[in-house]
């Protein structure tokens, strides 16, 4: 499994809110409930400014014909009442404004009460009442009786509505009454009030929206998230919380049910993985005892008194010989390398000096390298390096890697060992000038018993390499490659230069 600290997860990554379902689902509601506000707002000025403010529409036309009633029994009382006298004194003190207009196109109105400039007796209404003479005087009610039956003009719930004040059976006057409200003066007396209603609404909405629905939500989903991402570093006990019996409860229903069949599977490939390893470590363990027992009965054979006389005798000696020891070296690697996975190889932390160390891998593999003709060049630095591991652990991995470079190097090849320190790092490298290796085998050039070039199946355990890495991921450090067909390869080593503890 991949190391924690390597993973990579979604929580490194910026989170754009433009793209959280939270925050679009968020402001939808919001912007959706400011333009309910705002249509609410106008269908309320639109409806008190068509609607007399919600009053009956016939208020107008009652009120307009009880001040026309007024009048005339005031004129039936007092036939030589001044009307433009008696106007100006009760018209402030009626409950509703409400405007006289006289023949002449005078009129008397409340202060504040505008007036039409174009304000006159309407024509139909003066057609209707001559109409009225010449067919006869209709019958007039009674003085306090009821007018219903008074015609008014105009549409109480568009514009303005008069009555007729008539006289002796003359039209003396009209009473003419403006709508209560209107569009625009609705906007103008309760526009700002709904305006600041509908923002304190807007605003505790939004506020009372986020306690009880929105931040629910959003610490659940956080809670789910979180487990996610606990789960993906490597904590197999991360569970969300279920509660509730939403879309929320249910994704975390299926996120635990997932998580704990991983981690079961989990626990089975690590039981598996340990057993393997042990038996992989019994085993190498149980072969070293025979293969000692071989090697030791062929090199017998080797001496001159056991030797076969026949050279096809003797040839089988001595291959006997070498594939024993090829054997051995096998076993050996693996039951190292299943010691170093399993944890069961102890370091002991020195101070190492690198440039020794080298000198020694030089000298291990000087008369391999003299005899196939390929140099083996330390590269000089002018820092004295040093770095904290064991020595000879170090040393078997660096000789690993000269051992496969001098297996893949052609006569007349070059192979450089190298070191540099920065920054609290001390890098190693092997580098050589072979064939190079193709770069889909790079990738598992470290795995066991993998070998890129098969014509060379013949050499090496193929567990060098992994047992490099194993070394190398013991000291902390880490360990790459690189190369290319025809200009050779870099293996490159980073080890920490100072170390107290090993993992």
């Amino acid at each position: 499994m991949s190391s924690p600290s390597t993973r990579p997860t979604n929580s490194l990554r910026p989170r754009i809110r433009a793209r959280s379902l939270y925050w679009r689902i968020g402001f939808g509601f919001i912007l959706f409930l400011a333009i309910t506000l705002v249509l609410q707002v106008a269908l309320f000025i639109w409806v008190a400014g068509a609607t007399e403010g919600g009053m009956p529409e016939r208020m107008g036309r009652d009120f307009a014909e009880l001040v026309a009633s007024e009048f005339e029994a005031a004129l039936a009382r007092e036939p030589d009442l001044a009307l433009r006298s008696y106007a100006e004194r009760r018209i402030n003190e009626l409950h509703r404004p409400a405007v006289i207009v006289f023949p002449d196109g005078s009129a008397v109105a409340p202060p504040g009460t505008p007036i039409p400039r174009n304000l006159r007796f309407p024509g139909p209404f003066r057609r209707r009442m001559a109409g009225d003479g010449r067919r006869g005087a209709r019958a007039r009610p009674p003085v306090g009786a009821p007018t219903r039956a008074r015609t008014p003009f105009g549409n109480p719930r568009r514009g303005p509505v008069m009555a007729p004040i008539e006289h002796n059976d003359q039209l003396v006057g009209i009473v003419w009454v403006p709508p209560l409200t209107g569009l625009q003066r609705v906007a103008e007396e309760i526009g700002t009030p709904l305006a600041i209603g509908a923002l304190l609404l807007l605003v505790g909405g939004t506020v009372v929206a986020t306690l009880v629905i929105f931040r629910p939500a959003q610490a659940r989903l956080s809670a789910v998230e979180e487990a996610a991402r606990r789960f993906g570093e490597g904590d197999l006990a991360a569970r969300a919380p279920e509660m509730g019996g939403d879309e929320v409860a249910a994704v975390a229903t299926a996120f635990n049910r997932m998580a704990a069949d991983l981690a079961a599977r989990q626990a089975q490939l690590v039981e598996a993985d340990r057993a393997r390893r042990q038996l992989l470590a019994d085993v190498s363990h149980e072969l070293m005892t025979p293969l000692t027992a071989i090697r030791g009965y062929a090199e017998t054979l080797g001496l001159p008194q056991f030797l076969p006389p026949s050279k096809e005798g003797q040839r089988a000696v001595k291959v006997i010989h070498e594939e024993g020891e090829r054997i051995e070296r096998l076993v050996k690697d693996l039951l190292d390398l299943a010691r170093f996975e399993a944890g069961g190889i102890s370091l002991s932390l020195e101070n190492v000096d690198v440039d020794e160390m080298f000198e020694r891998v030089v000298e291990r593999h000087a008369q391999a390298a003299q005899d196939k003709g390929v140099a083996i060049v330390i590269e000089p630095d002018d820092e004295d390096i040093r770095l904290v591991g064991d020595p000879h652990r170090l040393e078997q991995a660096v000789q690993n890697l000269a051992s496969n470079a001098l297996r893949h190097t052609p006569p007349g090849g070059t192979i450089r060992l190298g070191a540099s320190g920065d920054n609290g790092k001390v890098k190693l490298t092997v580098a050589d000038t072979g064939a190079g290796i193709p770069p889909q085998h790079l990738p598992h050039v470290f795995d066991r018993f993998y070998k890129a070039d098969q014509s060379r199946s013949h050499t090496g355990s193929g567990l060098g390499l992994s047992i490099v890495k194993a070394i190398i991921d013991r000291h902390g450090g880490t360990v790459s490659v690189q190369s290319r067909p025809g200009e050779g390869t870099v293996f490159e080593i980073v080890l920490p230069a100072h170390r107290t503890t090993v993992p």
